[in-house]
């Protein structure tokens, strides 16, 4: 089905969103964790398809991208997961907080499907940095159209024929004036590495750079942020003190080594694994009281 669609997105309150813009999460950076929790949900999803013998195609290149664009001001969220067809975007995008994860952990609650975030009100926090939000979408099945879906911040919606050829999806942030430190590449990667360091699908922000006849020069390497194998995953007995050492002058460049560190792996009565620094204190240093950087 190809015709232009309008709609109004099925929400309770005509003033939803000034409410997410103003009130959805005290910090309006959290966006970002949320569209790459969605990538990363929809690449996972796709695995476990691939895992159960429903996909059968080559999943390819499964790096998630942040691509930044100063001069039109916007920030897209490209992702070569699952993909959404028409129908999923009438359901999953246009019914504000109905969870797919939920539908999809259903259907394959016997598989490993570590599903870490889901579109619903995680997906319109992009409105509280953007004046318009697009969608461009194609479904990992056979024979399914590519899906552009457009909002401009209100209720009404444009879901149309899209142009996308490869499967995945881009959101595509057209950022507010008052939010331009969103496009700048500094920024991103900061909150990249603030909040998804560790997520186990590669996420790339831009490309590395090099330094050639006295001037900085862009590589074709890409600038992949985190690392998928973070220490904590990994048995106690196959690490060495380096090994520690090295992960927590990763985390903290600069620091001096701490006193001591406690490798956490408890199963029961539930499962956590971690690692505890014990960071060395001076006269000078300002001791912040219960608090744990997680």
């Amino acid at each position: 089905m190809s015709s232009t669609q309008t709609g109004k997105i099925g929400v309770t309150t005509e003033n939803i969103f000034p409410i997410i813009k103003k009130f959805l999460y005290s910090d309006h950076e959290i966006f970002l964790r949320e569209l790459i929790s969605n990538a990363v949900d929809a690449t996972q999803k796709l695995r476990t398809l691939a895992g159960a013998g429903e996909f059968k195609g080559e999943i390819g290149d499964e790096t998630i991208e942040v691509i930044l664009d100063s001069t039109a001001n916007t920030l897209t969220v490209r992702d070569r997961g699952l993909g959404m067809t028409r129908e999923e975007v009438e359901r999953y995008i246009n019914q504000i907080a109905l969870s797919g994860a939920e539908d999809f952990l259903a259907k394959f609650k016997d598989k490993e499907a570590n599903i870490i975030g889901h579109f619903g009100l995680g997906f319109y926090s992009a409105f509280m940095v953007s004046d318009r939000v697009e969608i461009e979408t194609r479904s990992w099945q056979e024979g399914a159209e590519a899906v552009h879906w457009s909002c401009d911040g209100d209720p009404s919606y444009t879901l149309e024929q899209g142009a996308r050829t490869e499967r995945g999806t881009d959101i595509i942030l057209h950022l507010s004036p008052d939010c331009k430190e969103f496009s700048e590449q500094n920024k991103i990667e900061e909150l990249l590495r603030k909040y998804c360091r560790f997520l186990p699908v590669p996420i790339a922000c831009g490309f590395k750079t090099e330094w050639k006849d006295g001037k900085s020069v862009e590589t074709t390497e890409r600038n992949v942020i985190n690392s998928e194998a973070p220490l904590w995953v990994k048995r106690p007995a196959d690490l060495t003190e380096e090994d520690y050492s090295k992960f927590y002058r990763y985390l903290f460049p600069g620091q001096e080594a701490p006193l001591f560190h406690i490798h956490l792996n408890v199963d029961y009565p539930f499962n956590l694994t971690g690692i505890l620094y014990f960071p060395k204190m001076k006269s000078n240093f300002d001791i912040q009281r219960n608090r744990i950087q997680l």
